[in-house]
């Protein structure tokens, strides 16, 4: 069993959340990817305005009907800050995963902070990373104990992001094809993000 943790906030969940995921499962053969909500992200915890509950029914139904998605409440369940160490443990033993198959996906823009994370050695060991490369990224600012014990994924670049897509539903511009119609649904009916 080859596995994927994909963590973030999902607030809301987007296209190119889904792409990235899609494209990285078939391109690394995963079985699953496990999409992992934080219930407080250290690094993004100004940028969050949903409650959990609502990024939980969004991501639910952004992922619905996709054999290869799940979703681990693990840190919402948890509670407070949600380091990927702490995760990255719990899914290795509950799941019985080797570090083998058990890969952590992270977007290059957050590998200049990587280093300043929760015990990021240990990520490294626990654990298989993969970064998906994001544009303006340049490998020659990430130390040498790091770029060692990385991979990087053959996926396609999206410039697209949940801050854009809030902001665009507050000046009352279209986040058509940014999210899925359910998605959509979801933050009009919830009036979302105004």
């Amino acid at each position: 069993m080859k596995k994927c943790i994909f963590g973030g906030t999902f607030d809301p969940p987007h296209i190119g959340h889904l792409l990235i995921a899609q494209t990285i499962c078939e391109e690394e053969n995963f079985d699953k990817i496990i999409f992992v909500p934080a219930y407080q992200n250290p690094h993004k915890a100004k940028g969050v305005t949903s409650s959990v509950e609502h990024r939980i029914k969004m991501l639910e139904s952004a992922v619905a009907g996709n054999p290869h998605f799940e979703i681990s409440d693990v840190e919402i369940k948890r509670g407070g800050i949600s380091y990927s160490i702490d995760t990255i443990r719990y899914l290795k033993e509950k799941q019985q995963l080797s570090r083998d198959e058990l890969y952590f996906l992270i977007g290059s823009d957050i590998l200049r902070t990587f280093p300043k994370w929760h015990e990021p050695e240990a990520i490294l060991d626990e654990s298989r990373v993969i970064i998906a490369v994001r544009p303006g990224f340049n490998p020659s600012s990430v130390p040498n104990w790091i770029l060692s014990k990385i991979q990087f994924a053959s996926i396609p670049r999206f410039e697209l992001s949940s801050t854009k897509i809030r902001k665009r539903w507050r000046e009352n511009k279209t986040i058509r094809y940014m999210v899925t119609q359910p998605v959509w649904e979801f933050i009009n009916d919830n009036s979302l993000y105004l």
